[in-house]
Protein backbone atom coordinates (compact mmCIF):
# COMPACT_ATOMS: atom_id res chain seq x y z
CA UNK A 1 0.00 0.00 0.00
CA UNK A 2 1.28 3.48 -0.86
CA UNK A 3 1.37 6.42 1.48
CA UNK A 4 -1.96 7.69 2.77
CA UNK A 5 -3.42 10.93 1.48
CA UNK A 6 -2.90 12.34 4.96
CA UNK A 7 0.83 11.57 4.74
CA UNK A 8 0.94 13.17 1.33
CA UNK A 9 -0.84 16.26 2.74
CA UNK A 10 1.78 16.48 5.47
CA UNK A 11 4.50 16.67 2.83
CA UNK A 12 2.48 19.13 0.76
CA UNK A 13 2.32 21.54 3.66
CA UNK A 14 6.12 21.60 3.60
CA UNK A 15 6.89 21.77 -0.10
CA UNK A 16 3.56 22.49 -1.90
CA UNK A 17 4.10 19.43 -4.09
CA UNK A 18 1.48 17.50 -6.02
CA UNK A 19 0.00 14.30 -4.69
CA UNK A 20 2.63 11.60 -4.76
CA UNK A 21 2.87 9.19 -7.65
CA UNK A 22 2.30 6.31 -5.22
CA UNK A 23 -1.28 7.53 -4.86
CA UNK A 24 -1.86 8.51 -8.47
CA UNK A 25 -2.53 4.88 -9.37
CA UNK A 26 -4.99 4.31 -6.54
CA UNK A 27 -8.59 3.93 -7.70
CA UNK A 28 -10.46 5.58 -4.84
CA UNK A 29 -13.78 4.35 -6.27
CA UNK A 30 -12.77 0.71 -5.84
CA UNK A 31 -13.11 -0.49 -2.25
CA UNK A 32 -15.58 -1.45 0.44
CA UNK A 33 -17.75 0.03 3.18
CA UNK A 34 -16.27 -0.43 6.64
CA UNK A 35 -18.24 -0.27 9.87
CA UNK A 36 -16.74 2.43 12.10
CA UNK A 37 -18.37 3.33 15.41
CA UNK A 38 -16.13 6.39 15.67
CA UNK A 39 -17.05 7.92 12.35
CA UNK A 40 -19.01 11.15 12.66
CA UNK A 41 -21.11 12.88 9.99
CA UNK A 42 -19.55 15.96 8.43
CA UNK A 43 -22.45 17.95 9.90
CA UNK A 44 -24.40 16.80 12.96
CA UNK A 45 -27.79 15.24 12.37
CA UNK A 46 -30.42 17.97 12.49
CA UNK A 47 -27.87 20.81 12.23
CA UNK A 48 -28.32 21.91 8.61
CA UNK A 49 -31.48 23.89 7.77
CA UNK A 50 -30.90 23.62 4.02
CA UNK A 51 -31.55 19.88 3.57
CA UNK A 52 -34.54 19.17 1.34
CA UNK A 53 -37.43 17.74 3.31
CA UNK A 54 -37.33 14.54 1.27
CA UNK A 55 -33.67 13.91 2.20
CA UNK A 56 -33.97 14.72 5.93
CA UNK A 57 -34.60 11.21 7.26
CA UNK A 58 -33.89 12.17 10.87
CA UNK A 59 -36.48 14.97 10.89
CA UNK A 60 -38.95 12.60 9.23
CA UNK A 61 -38.67 10.08 12.04
CA UNK A 62 -36.15 7.46 10.92
CA UNK A 63 -35.55 5.59 14.21
CA UNK A 64 -31.99 4.31 13.70
CA UNK A 65 -28.83 6.02 12.55
CA UNK A 66 -26.73 2.94 11.83
CA UNK A 67 -26.57 4.01 8.18
CA UNK A 68 -24.23 6.79 9.34
CA UNK A 69 -21.70 4.35 10.85
CA UNK A 70 -20.06 3.34 7.59
CA UNK A 71 -17.05 4.86 5.85
CA UNK A 72 -15.73 4.18 2.38
CA UNK A 73 -12.33 2.46 2.33
CA UNK A 74 -10.47 2.26 -1.02
CA UNK A 75 -8.55 -0.98 -1.56
CA UNK A 76 -5.11 0.52 -2.16
CA UNK A 77 -4.93 3.80 -0.24
CA UNK A 78 -6.74 5.82 2.40
CA UNK A 79 -9.30 8.48 1.59
CA UNK A 80 -8.73 11.96 3.04
CA UNK A 81 -11.45 13.58 5.08
CA UNK A 82 -13.00 16.60 3.45
CA UNK A 83 -11.51 19.64 5.13
CA UNK A 84 -14.26 22.25 4.79
CA UNK A 85 -11.97 25.22 5.49
CA UNK A 86 -9.44 24.02 2.94
CA UNK A 87 -12.21 23.40 0.39
CA UNK A 88 -13.61 26.90 0.91
CA UNK A 89 -10.18 28.51 0.64
CA UNK A 90 -9.67 26.81 -2.70
CA UNK A 91 -13.11 28.01 -3.81
CA UNK A 92 -12.49 31.61 -2.76
CA UNK A 93 -14.00 33.84 -5.44
CA UNK A 94 -15.21 30.83 -7.42
CA UNK A 95 -18.30 28.74 -7.99
CA UNK A 96 -19.24 25.10 -8.35
CA UNK A 97 -22.34 24.22 -10.37
CA UNK A 98 -24.08 20.83 -10.17
CA UNK A 99 -25.95 20.12 -13.42
CA UNK A 100 -28.22 17.12 -13.79
CA UNK A 101 -31.05 15.26 -12.10
CA UNK A 102 -32.17 15.08 -8.47
CA UNK A 103 -29.26 12.78 -7.61
CA UNK A 104 -27.02 15.77 -8.26
CA UNK A 105 -29.37 17.89 -6.17
CA UNK A 106 -28.83 15.32 -3.39
CA UNK A 107 -25.05 15.79 -3.74
CA UNK A 108 -25.34 19.58 -3.98
CA UNK A 109 -27.33 19.87 -0.75
CA UNK A 110 -24.85 17.55 0.93
CA UNK A 111 -21.92 19.82 0.02
CA UNK A 112 -23.88 22.92 1.04
CA UNK A 113 -24.22 21.42 4.52
CA UNK A 114 -20.66 20.06 4.70
CA UNK A 115 -19.12 23.44 3.91
CA UNK A 116 -21.62 25.36 6.02
CA UNK A 117 -20.51 23.38 9.06
CA UNK A 118 -16.94 24.56 8.42
CA UNK A 119 -17.58 28.31 8.53
CA UNK A 120 -17.30 30.45 11.64
CA UNK A 121 -20.52 32.41 11.05
CA UNK A 122 -23.30 30.36 9.49
CA UNK A 123 -25.50 33.46 9.12
CA UNK A 124 -23.18 34.49 6.28
CA UNK A 125 -24.20 31.38 4.31
CA UNK A 126 -27.49 32.05 2.60
CA UNK A 127 -29.62 31.14 -0.37
CA UNK A 128 -29.28 33.04 -3.64
CA UNK A 129 -32.71 34.09 -4.90
CA UNK A 130 -33.54 32.21 -8.08
CA UNK A 131 -35.96 30.03 -9.97
CA UNK A 132 -36.44 26.27 -9.73
CA UNK A 133 -34.10 25.49 -12.61
CA UNK A 134 -31.21 27.47 -11.08
CA UNK A 135 -30.62 27.58 -7.34
CA UNK A 136 -27.63 28.39 -5.20
CA UNK A 137 -26.01 29.29 -1.90
CA UNK A 138 -23.32 31.90 -1.33
CA UNK A 139 -20.61 31.78 1.33
CA UNK A 140 -19.98 35.46 1.91
CA UNK A 141 -16.74 35.11 3.85
CA UNK A 142 -15.19 33.34 0.86
CA UNK A 143 -17.13 35.03 -1.95
CA UNK A 144 -17.90 31.62 -3.42
CA UNK A 145 -21.10 29.85 -4.37
CA UNK A 146 -22.56 26.37 -4.81
CA UNK A 147 -25.27 26.20 -7.44
CA UNK A 148 -27.61 23.62 -8.95
CA UNK A 149 -29.22 23.52 -12.39
CA UNK A 150 -32.05 21.05 -12.92
CA UNK A 151 -31.26 19.30 -16.22
CA UNK A 152 -32.23 15.64 -15.79
CA UNK A 153 -31.35 14.72 -19.40
CA UNK A 154 -28.52 17.29 -19.90
CA UNK A 155 -29.97 17.90 -23.37
CA UNK A 156 -32.87 20.22 -24.14
CA UNK A 157 -36.53 19.48 -23.54
CA UNK A 158 -38.88 21.24 -25.93
CA UNK A 159 -42.36 21.04 -27.44
CA UNK A 160 -43.62 20.82 -31.01
CA UNK A 161 -46.91 20.72 -32.86
CA UNK A 162 -48.07 17.40 -34.21
CA UNK A 163 -48.66 17.07 -37.95
CA UNK A 164 -52.36 17.90 -37.65
CA UNK A 165 -51.39 21.14 -35.93
CA UNK A 166 -53.82 20.71 -33.09
CA UNK A 167 -51.88 19.15 -30.22
CA UNK A 168 -48.61 20.18 -28.59
CA UNK A 169 -46.28 17.40 -27.48
CA UNK A 170 -43.07 17.44 -25.50
CA UNK A 171 -39.92 16.11 -27.11
CA UNK A 172 -36.31 15.67 -26.09
CA UNK A 173 -33.79 17.30 -28.44
CA UNK A 174 -30.97 14.75 -28.49
CA UNK A 175 -28.86 17.11 -30.59
CA UNK A 176 -29.14 20.24 -28.42
CA UNK A 177 -27.54 20.92 -25.04
CA UNK A 178 -29.76 22.11 -22.18
CA UNK A 179 -31.23 25.59 -22.70
CA UNK A 180 -29.53 27.01 -19.61
CA UNK A 181 -26.03 25.87 -20.55
CA UNK A 182 -24.98 29.50 -21.01
CA UNK A 183 -25.50 30.01 -17.28
CA UNK A 184 -22.91 27.46 -16.13
CA UNK A 185 -20.33 27.06 -18.89
CA UNK A 186 -17.93 29.53 -17.23
CA UNK A 187 -18.17 28.02 -13.73
CA UNK A 188 -14.90 26.98 -12.06
CA UNK A 189 -16.11 23.42 -11.40
CA UNK A 190 -19.08 21.78 -13.13
CA UNK A 191 -20.40 18.47 -11.84
CA UNK A 192 -22.59 16.75 -14.43
CA UNK A 193 -24.78 13.68 -14.05
CA UNK A 194 -27.68 12.00 -15.80
CA UNK A 195 -29.24 8.56 -15.81
CA UNK A 196 -32.25 8.27 -13.50
CA UNK A 197 -34.73 9.69 -16.00
CA UNK A 198 -33.54 7.56 -18.89
CA UNK A 199 -36.04 4.76 -18.57
CA UNK A 200 -39.07 3.37 -20.34
CA UNK A 201 -41.73 5.14 -18.24
CA UNK A 202 -40.16 8.59 -17.98
CA UNK A 203 -39.42 8.96 -21.67
CA UNK A 204 -42.90 8.29 -23.11
CA UNK A 205 -41.93 4.69 -23.86
CA UNK A 206 -39.65 6.06 -26.57
CA UNK A 207 -42.54 6.84 -28.92
CA UNK A 208 -42.71 10.22 -30.69
CA UNK A 209 -40.47 11.66 -28.00
CA UNK A 210 -36.87 11.84 -29.19
CA UNK A 211 -36.02 14.54 -31.73
CA UNK A 212 -32.99 15.45 -33.85
CA UNK A 213 -33.33 18.57 -35.97
CA UNK A 214 -36.91 18.56 -37.24
CA UNK A 215 -37.17 14.77 -37.18
CA UNK A 216 -39.06 13.08 -34.34
CA UNK A 217 -38.37 9.37 -34.00
CA UNK A 218 -41.61 7.35 -34.08
CA UNK A 219 -39.80 4.90 -31.79
CA UNK A 220 -36.27 4.79 -30.38
CA UNK A 221 -34.74 2.64 -27.65
CA UNK A 222 -33.80 4.46 -24.46
CA UNK A 223 -30.14 3.43 -24.48
CA UNK A 224 -29.69 4.56 -28.07
CA UNK A 225 -31.23 7.92 -27.21
CA UNK A 226 -29.02 8.13 -24.11
CA UNK A 227 -25.92 7.55 -26.25
CA UNK A 228 -26.93 10.28 -28.70
CA UNK A 229 -27.54 12.71 -25.83
CA UNK A 230 -24.20 11.94 -24.19
CA UNK A 231 -22.42 12.51 -27.51
CA UNK A 232 -24.15 15.90 -27.72
CA UNK A 233 -23.01 16.70 -24.17
CA UNK A 234 -19.42 15.64 -24.93
CA UNK A 235 -19.26 17.80 -28.06
CA UNK A 236 -20.70 20.77 -26.17
CA UNK A 237 -18.08 20.42 -23.43
CA UNK A 238 -15.24 20.20 -25.98
CA UNK A 239 -16.50 23.27 -27.84
CA UNK A 240 -17.54 25.50 -24.93
CA UNK A 241 -15.41 24.78 -21.86
CA UNK A 242 -12.22 26.74 -21.20
CA UNK A 243 -10.04 24.12 -19.55
CA UNK A 244 -7.70 26.83 -18.23
CA UNK A 245 -10.53 27.94 -15.98
CA UNK A 246 -13.06 25.13 -15.61
CA UNK A 247 -12.71 21.61 -14.23
CA UNK A 248 -15.38 19.25 -15.57
CA UNK A 249 -16.60 16.31 -13.48
CA UNK A 250 -19.02 13.58 -14.49
CA UNK A 251 -20.66 11.64 -11.65
CA UNK A 252 -21.75 8.15 -12.61
CA UNK A 253 -25.00 6.31 -12.09
CA UNK A 254 -26.29 5.88 -8.54
CA UNK A 255 -28.09 2.57 -7.99
CA UNK A 256 -31.62 2.30 -6.62
CA UNK A 257 -32.81 -0.48 -4.28
CA UNK A 258 -36.51 -1.13 -4.84
CA UNK A 259 -37.80 -4.55 -3.79
CA UNK A 260 -41.10 -6.15 -4.86
CA UNK A 261 -41.72 -3.44 -7.42
CA UNK A 262 -40.29 -0.25 -8.90
CA UNK A 263 -40.63 3.42 -7.97
CA UNK A 264 -44.14 3.52 -9.48
CA UNK A 265 -45.34 0.03 -8.53
CA UNK A 266 -44.94 -0.12 -4.75
CA UNK A 267 -41.21 -0.95 -4.53
CA UNK A 268 -39.83 -0.94 -0.98
CA UNK A 269 -36.58 -0.59 0.97
CA UNK A 270 -37.72 0.51 4.44
CA UNK A 271 -36.61 -2.74 6.12
CA UNK A 272 -33.01 -2.43 4.93
CA UNK A 273 -30.74 -1.60 7.87
CA UNK A 274 -27.33 -2.79 6.63
CA UNK A 275 -25.35 -2.55 3.38
CA UNK A 276 -24.74 -5.47 1.09
CA UNK A 277 -21.57 -7.20 2.23
CA UNK A 278 -20.81 -9.37 -0.79
CA UNK A 279 -20.30 -8.62 -4.46
CA UNK A 280 -22.51 -11.58 -5.34
CA UNK A 281 -25.52 -9.46 -4.38
CA UNK A 282 -24.52 -6.56 -6.63
CA UNK A 283 -26.18 -5.82 -9.95
CA UNK A 284 -24.63 -5.98 -13.39
CA UNK A 285 -22.50 -2.96 -14.24
CA UNK A 286 -24.83 -0.38 -15.85
CA UNK A 287 -24.77 -0.23 -19.63
CA UNK A 288 -25.38 3.51 -19.29
CA UNK A 289 -21.99 3.88 -17.62
CA UNK A 290 -20.28 1.92 -20.38
CA UNK A 291 -21.78 4.46 -22.79
CA UNK A 292 -20.54 7.34 -20.63
CA UNK A 293 -17.05 5.87 -20.51
CA UNK A 294 -16.94 5.48 -24.30
CA UNK A 295 -17.95 9.14 -24.71
CA UNK A 296 -15.33 10.30 -22.19
CA UNK A 297 -12.60 8.39 -24.04
CA UNK A 298 -13.39 10.25 -27.27
CA UNK A 299 -13.42 13.72 -25.70
CA UNK A 300 -10.44 16.08 -25.82
CA UNK A 301 -11.47 17.80 -22.57
CA UNK A 302 -10.04 16.15 -19.44
CA UNK A 303 -12.96 15.04 -17.29
CA UNK A 304 -12.84 13.70 -13.74
CA UNK A 305 -15.00 10.58 -13.79
CA UNK A 306 -16.63 9.74 -10.46
CA UNK A 307 -17.55 6.09 -10.90
CA UNK A 308 -19.85 5.72 -7.89
CA UNK A 309 -22.05 2.93 -9.27
CA UNK A 310 -20.55 0.03 -7.36
CA UNK A 311 -20.14 1.83 -4.05
CA UNK A 312 -23.80 2.92 -4.13
CA UNK A 313 -24.99 -0.58 -5.03
CA UNK A 314 -23.74 -1.81 -1.64
CA UNK A 315 -25.77 0.81 0.28
CA UNK A 316 -29.34 -0.48 0.19
CA UNK A 317 -29.71 0.86 3.76
CA UNK A 318 -29.14 4.54 2.97
CA UNK A 319 -32.36 5.63 1.24
CA UNK A 320 -35.18 7.75 2.69
CA UNK A 321 -37.68 4.93 1.98
CA UNK A 322 -40.78 5.84 4.04
CA UNK A 323 -38.90 8.61 5.87
CA UNK A 324 -39.19 11.23 3.16
CA UNK A 325 -41.87 13.22 4.95
CA UNK A 326 -43.59 13.51 8.32
CA UNK A 327 -46.89 11.71 8.80
CA UNK A 328 -49.73 13.18 10.78
CA UNK A 329 -51.91 10.07 10.85
CA UNK A 330 -51.45 6.31 10.91
CA UNK A 331 -53.31 6.14 7.61
CA UNK A 332 -50.66 8.34 6.00
CA UNK A 333 -47.92 6.13 7.41
CA UNK A 334 -49.52 2.97 6.05
CA UNK A 335 -50.03 4.57 2.64
CA UNK A 336 -46.34 5.52 2.56
CA UNK A 337 -45.38 1.84 2.48
CA UNK A 338 -46.56 1.77 -1.13
CA UNK A 339 -44.83 4.98 -2.19
CA UNK A 340 -41.21 4.84 -1.04
CA UNK A 341 -38.05 6.64 -2.09
CA UNK A 342 -35.37 4.02 -2.70
CA UNK A 343 -33.39 6.08 -5.19
CA UNK A 344 -32.37 9.26 -3.33
CA UNK A 345 -30.27 9.24 -0.16
CA UNK A 346 -30.66 10.39 3.42
CA UNK A 347 -28.64 13.42 4.52
CA UNK A 348 -26.29 13.15 6.28
CA UNK A 349 -25.42 9.97 4.41
CA UNK A 350 -23.96 8.47 1.25
CA UNK A 351 -23.77 11.71 -0.82
CA UNK A 352 -21.37 13.10 1.80
CA UNK A 353 -18.96 10.38 0.68
CA UNK A 354 -19.48 11.42 -2.95
CA UNK A 355 -18.28 14.90 -2.00
CA UNK A 356 -15.38 13.44 -0.05
CA UNK A 357 -14.43 11.51 -3.19
CA UNK A 358 -14.82 14.62 -5.34
CA UNK A 359 -12.53 16.55 -2.98
CA UNK A 360 -9.90 13.80 -3.21
CA UNK A 361 -10.29 13.60 -7.00
CA UNK A 362 -9.79 17.35 -7.38
CA UNK A 363 -6.67 17.23 -5.21
CA UNK A 364 -5.43 14.30 -7.25
CA UNK A 365 -5.98 16.28 -10.48
CA UNK A 366 -3.61 18.98 -9.26
CA UNK A 367 -5.22 21.63 -11.48
CA UNK A 368 -5.77 25.31 -10.72
CA UNK A 369 -6.47 25.92 -7.02
CA UNK A 370 -6.04 22.20 -6.37
CA UNK A 371 -2.30 22.25 -7.11
CA UNK A 372 -1.13 22.65 -3.54
CA UNK A 373 -2.23 22.63 0.05
CA UNK A 374 -3.46 26.11 0.96
CA UNK A 375 -4.66 25.47 4.52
Amino acid sequence: MGRTYEETFSEESKNSSHLSSSNENCDIYKGKWVRDENVEPYYPVGSCPHIDKGFDCHANGRPNEDYLRWRWQPDDCNLPSLNATDFLERLRGKRIVFVGDSQNRNMWKSLVCMLRHGVANTSRVHKIPGKNYFMGFIYEDYNCSLQYVSAPFLVSETSIKLENGTTATETLRLDLMHKKSWAFRDADVIVFNTGQWWNYEKTSKGENYYQEGTFVYPKLKVLKAFEKALNTWGKWVDQNIDTNRTQVIFKGYSFTHFKSGQWNTGGQCHKETEPNFSEIFLRKYPTKMKIVENVLRRMKTPVIYMNISKLTDYRKDGHPSIYRTEYKTEEERVAALHSQDCSHWCLPGVPDVWNQLMYASLLKSGQGPWTKRVY
